[in-house]
C-alpha cells in the first residue's frame, strides 16, 4: 500500500467509525409545568392614616381641605371588586359641634398603582359630591369609592381630598371626630 493509498483509506475508516459511533436522535419528551397560585386576601396595605384640617378663622365662611390616602391590596384574584365605606362621629370641642354634613369629597379621588404592583386601577361608581355620615354615634357607614367588578387588582392607592365647611359663627377649638373607614369586598 502507499502512502497515499492508507491516508484515503485512513479517511474511509474514520467516517465509516463514525458512522458506527453516532448514537440514534432521542425522540422529544413531553413535560407538564404546573403553578399552584393561592387566593391572597382583600386588605389595606397600611392602616389609614388620620386626617388633620387647619384654619384660621377670619368672620367668613371657609372650608379646609386634607388628603388621606387609602392604600389597598387585592390579591384575592377573584375580580370581585371592593368598595371603601366611611362614617364619623360630629366634630365637637367641647360642647361645640360642626354640622353633621361639614365634611365632604367635592370629587372623584385620584388612584395609582403603587410602586412594587402592576395593578389593574379601580373602576369607581360613587357620585360626588360625597357627604361623610356623621352624628353624636356614628350612623351607617357609605361608600366613598369602589372598584368595580374585574378592577381595582393588585395594590394601588385611591386618594381622598376631604372638604370641611367652616362657617364665619365658629367657635375656635381643637375639634375632634372619630372616623371608622372600612374595606369590604364588591363594588
Amino acid at each position: 500500500m502507499t502512502r497515499r493509498s492508507w491516508m484515503v483509506l485512513s479517511a474511509a475508516a474514520a467516517a465509516a467509525l463514525s458512522t458506527a459511533l453516532a448514537l440514534p436522535a432521542l425522540p422529544a419528551g413531553a413535560a407538564t409545568a404546573t403553578a399552584n397560585i393561592s387566593a391572597g386576601s382583600l386588605a389595606f396595605v397600611t392602616t389609614p392614616p388620620n386626617v388633620t384640617f387647619n384654619d384660621t378663622l377670619n368672620g367668613a365662611n371657609q372650608t379646609a381641605t386634607a388628603t388621606q390616602a387609602l392604600d389597598v391590596s387585592d390579591g384575592t384574584g377573584s375580580g370581585a371588586g371592593w368598595n371603601i365605606t366611611a362614617t364619623s362621629t360630629t366634630f365637637t370641642t367641647g360642647s361645640v359641634t360642626l354640622s353633621t354634613t361639614a365634611t365632604t369629597v367635592q370629587s372623584a379621588p385620584t388612584t395609582a398603582c403603587d410602586a412594587s404592583s402592576t395593578c389593574t386601577l379601580a373602576t369607581n361608581s360613587v357620585s360626588y359630591p360625597y357627604t361623610l355620615p356623621a352624628g353624636a354615634s356614628a350612623p351607617t357607614a357609605t361608600k366613598v369609592f369602589n372598584a368595580a367588578v374585574n378592577t381595582g387588582q393588585g395594590q394601588q392607592t385611591a386618594t381622598v381630598t376631604w372638604s370641611l365647611a367652616i362657617p364665619s359663627s365658629t367657635v375656635a377649638g381643637t375639634y375632634t371626630s372619630t372616623w371608622t373607614i372600612s374595606l369590604v369586598s364588591g363594588p
